[in-house]
């Protein structure tokens, strides 16, 4: 895994590894603009945990996602998913085990 210094060199850096398509939470799933993939349709391949330096609260994580139909994509998000709205086997996909 490779390591980067900050989410935007870590949204570069995987880019140029083929990740291209932006992927958003949505209740059960996780969509881009024409692909809407569940839990089960779609694998964490690597993830990169950054921390604000100005305040704790600043947490972010990126996931690194293949769909089971091999396109690739990352997921920006808050460290670990609150979204009260998401769906408990998607919080679980997303959770990062040993944190």
């Amino acid at each position: 895994m490779e390591y980067y210094s900050d989410l935007v060199d870590a949204l570069k850096g995987l880019k140029a590894r083929g990740y291209t398509l932006d992927f958003n939470l949505k209740k059960d799933r996780i969509v881009t603009a024409d692909k809407h993939c569940l839990p089960h349709e779609f694998e964490v391949d690597e993830y990169h945990r950054f921390e604000g330096m100005s305040n704790p609260d600043d947490n972010s994580i990126i996931y690194a996602i293949t769909t089971d139909d091999g396109r690739k994509g990352t997921l920006i998000a808050a460290y670990g998913v609150y979204d009260d709205d998401a769906s408990k086997a998607l919080i679980e996909k997303l959770t990062i085990k040993g944190h």
